[in-house]
């Protein structure tokens, strides 16, 4: 098994446009408990926890890359989402992210970073989900910090 790395900085536009596709790292694993089952479940109703998996992607993420060189960084949800199989207690799960592109957009830049995320058990390694994370990273124009000048 390949191990956890560091923490990928991209700083600034060049970088992040430097690093489409390609995989910026892989987060150390995450022990599934009762206990966070049972938080989880308290804290949404999701009995089943179907999206107990997909809500790791915001601890994983920060885990992996850090983005700077930009006013503001706004995670501006996702687009496709695999859930995958439910998470039990005993199993363990990491995430790969992989940047796989860059768009302009007013004042800034969009990026979509796929997680997929691995659940290892004692019967089987198998993706758990895979989400397709989107996220603006935004400099303010000179006009916008005319206006808020006034």
């Amino acid at each position: 098994m390949r191990a956890a790395t560091s923490l990928k900085v991209l700083d600034g536009d060049a970088a992040v446009r430097a690093a489409v596709g390609t995989e910026l790292g892989i987060s150390d694993w995450y022990d599934i408990t009762q206990q966070r089952i049972d938080e989880f479940v308290a804290a949404t109703g999701d009995i089943h926890c179907t999206y107990f998996a997909v809500s790791l992607s915001n601890m994983f993420l920060p885990q992996i890359v850090e983005v700077r060189g930009f006013a503001l960084g706004v995670n501006y949800g996702t687009q496709a989402v695999q859930v995958g199989g439910r998470l039990s207690a005993g199993d363990r799960v990491r995430a790969t992210v992989s940047l796989t592109d860059v768009a302009d957009v007013p004042a800034g830049i969009q990026t979509t970073m796929v997680i997929a995320i691995e659940r290892h058990t004692s019967a089987d390694d198998s993706q758990s989900c895979v989400i397709e994370s989107l996220s603006r990273w935004m400099n303010p124009t000179a006009e916008a910090d005319k206006d808020v000048a006034k």
